[in-house]
C-alpha cells in the first residue's frame, strides 16, 4: 500500500456520487403520470442499520508500530494503508471517516430509492461499484454490514429499474393508444365530417395534444404520424374541394337570380292582374329552387325581386279595392231597383209590364256587382218578372176573347225578336242580341200560356 503524500497526511478518497439524470422532455399530465417513478417499499431500519466507524475506530481496525493501518473482521484482517504523518491513532480515525462516507453515500442512494426521488438505473450503477469495490476499499469500519446493506440496496435498486422500465413500458403503451385513438379521430374526420369549421378546429387541437404526447419509439411515432398528416391533407381536400362547389352553385345561383330579378321587373307595370300573379307565383318558386348566391348579392338580388313584385300587387290591390267599390255601388243601385220593382202596380198589366221593361233595361245599364251579391239580386228580380207575367196572363184571359189571335200574334213577336237577337248578333252587338232573346223568351211564355188558354177553353 503507498504512504501518504508528501505534506503528511494522505488525501481523502471522495465517496462516489450519483450522476445527475438528464432533463426529461416536457410530456403531457397523462404521460407525466404514467411516467412518474414509482417509489420502493421503504427498508426496515434494521436491515440497512450500519454503525458508523468515526466514533470508535479501533473497533474494527488497528495500527502497529510502522503506522501501517488494518481492517479487521471476524474472519481476518487486511492492510488498508499507512499512516507516517502524525499520531497513528489519527490514521485509523482518518480511514474510519472514509468508511463513514461511504455508509452515508449508501444511505443516500436508499433514501432516494425508497422515496422515488432519484434514477433508479443509476442508483443500482452506483450501489453495484460501491458492493464490488468493497472487497478493496480503504477503509475501516463494519464492512460486513456495510456490504450487506449494499446487497439489499442493489436488489432495491434491481426492484427498482423493474417498476421504472414497467412505468415507461406502460407509458409507452398509453401514448401509442393515445395517438391511435387521435390517428383514427382524424380519419374519421377526413372521411365523414361536413361541419368544416368545427372539424378543422378539432384538427388543431388534435395536433396541440399530439406534441405533448412523448415516450414512443420513433418508428411507431412516424407510422401514427402519417396517419394523422394523411387524414388532415384529406380533410383538407375535401373541404377544399366542398368550398369549390359551392363557389360554382352560387355563381349560379347568383345568375339565375340575375335573370328572375329581371323578369319580376319586367311585370311590375302589368295589368294582366291574373295571369301575372300566377307568374309571380311560379318566379318565386324558381327563386327557392336556385339555391343561395353570396350573402351580399343575395340580398341585393332578393331586394330587386321583392321590389318588383310588391309594386305589382299593391297596384292590383288598389285596383281590386277600386273595382269592389264599383260593384259594391252597383249592388246597392240594384237593390235601389229590386225596392221600385217590388212597388209595381199589377192589377194594370200594361203598366206593370213597361215598368218592368225599364227596370230591366237601367238593370242591364248599371253593370257588375260582387260575386257574393248575384244570385240574391238575380232571384230577386226574377220574382218581381214572374209576378208581372202572372199579372199580364191574368189580364189576357180576362179581356181577350180572340185567344186564337193573339197566339198567332205572339208567334210573330216570337219570331220578330228571334230575328232581332240573329241580326244583333250578326253586327256583334251582343248585349242587344241577348236582349231580343229576352224579350222572345218573354213571349215565348206567353206563347205557352195563351196555347194552353186555347186548350182549356
Amino acid at each position: 500500500m503507498p504512504g501518504p503524500p508528501p505534506g503528511g497526511r494522505p488525501r481523502p478518497v471522495p465517496p462516489p456520487r450519483a450522476a445527475k439524470p438528464p432533463a426529461k422532455p416536457l410530456e403531457s399530465p397523462a404521460a407525466q403520470a404514467a411516467a412518474a417513478p414509482t417509489p420502493v417499499a421503504a427498508v426496515p431500519a434494521a436491515a440497512i442499520s450500519v454503525p458508523e466507524a468515526g466514533p470508535d475506530p479501533a473497533r474494527w481496525g488497528r495500527v502497529d508500530d510502522e503506522g501501517r493501518i488494518f481492517l479487521v473482521t471476524a474472519e481476518s484482517e487486511r492492510e488498508v494503508g499507512s499512516w507516517q504523518a502524525g499520531a497513528p491513532q489519527e490514521g485509523l480515525a482518518h480511514y474510519a471517516r472514509r468508511f463513514d462516507d461511504m455508509r452515508t453515500e449508501a444511505e443516500l442512494l436508499t433514501v432516494r430509492l425508497t422515496t422515488g426521488g432519484g434514477d433508479p438505473k443509476q442508483a443500482l450503477h452506483s450501489a453495484t461499484a460501491m458492493r464490488d469495490g468493497l472487497a478493496d476499499a480503504a477503509v475501516v469500519g463494519d464492512v460486513a454490514a456495510l456490504k450487506a446493506h449494499l446487497d439489499e440496496l442493489v436488489t432495491l435498486a434491481e426492484a427498482a429499474v423493474g417498476a421504472a422500465r414497467s412505468a415507461r413500458s406502460a407509458q409507452r403503451e398509453a401514448a401509442v393508444a393515445r395517438k391511435e385513438e387521435l390517428a383514427a379521430e382524424a380519419e374519421k374526420l377526413a372521411a365523414e365530417a361536413t361541419q368544416w369549421k368545427q372539424a378543422g378546429d378539432r384538427f388543431k387541437a388534435i395536433l396541440d395534444e399530439w406534441r405533448t404526447i412523448k415516450g414512443i419509439d420513433r418508428r411507431t411515432d412516424e407510422a401514427l404520424w402519417k396517419r394523422y398528416s394523411r387524414a388532415r391533407e384529406a380533410f383538407n381536400r375535401r373541404r377544399g374541394s366542398h368550398f369549390a362547389d359551392l363557389d360554382r352553385q352560387r355563381a349560379s345561383a347568383k345568375a339565375r337570380k340575375e335573370e328572375l330579378a329581371t323578369e319580376a321587373e319586367a311585370l311590375a307595370d302589368s295589368t294582366d292582374w291574373g295571369p301575372t300573379a300566377a307568374r309571380y307565383r311560379e318566379l318565386m318558386a324558381e327563386w327557392k329552387a336556385a339555391g343561395r348566391a353570396q350573402k351580399d348579392a343575395d340580398d341585393a338580388l332578393w331586394q330587386r325581386f321583392r321590389s318588383a313584385q310588391d309594386a305589382f300587387f299593391s297596384r292590383r290591390t288598389e285596383t281590386f279595392a277600386a273595382r269592389d267599390a264599383e260593384f259594391a255601388a252597383n249592388a246597392d243601385a240594384k237593390r235601389a231597383l229590386l225596392a221600385e220593382a217590388d212597388k209595381i202596380d199589377t192589377d194594370d198589366a200594361d203598366a206593370a209590364r213597361a215598368a218592368l221593361r225599364g227596370i230591366q233595361e237601367r238593370w242591364e245599364a248599371i253593370g257588375k256587382v260582387p260575386r257574393d251579391d248575384i244570385r240574391p239580386l238575380e232571384a230577386g228580380l226574377r220574382a218581381i218578372e214572374e209576378r208581372v207575367r202572372e199579372a199580364v196572363d191574368r189580364q189576357w184571359r180576362r179581356t181577350d176573347p180572340e185567344t186564337e189571335a193573339r197566339v198567332s200574334q205572339f208567334r210573330d213577336r216570337v219570331a220578330q225578336f228571334e230575328a232581332q237577337a240573329q241580326k244583333a248578333e250578326a253586327a256583334g252587338d251582343a248585349k242587344r242580341a241577348a236582349e231580343a232573346r229576352a224579350q222572345a223568351d218573354q213571349w215565348r211564355e206567353w206563347l205557352r200560356t195563351a196555347e194552353e188558354s186555347v186548350h182549356q177553353r
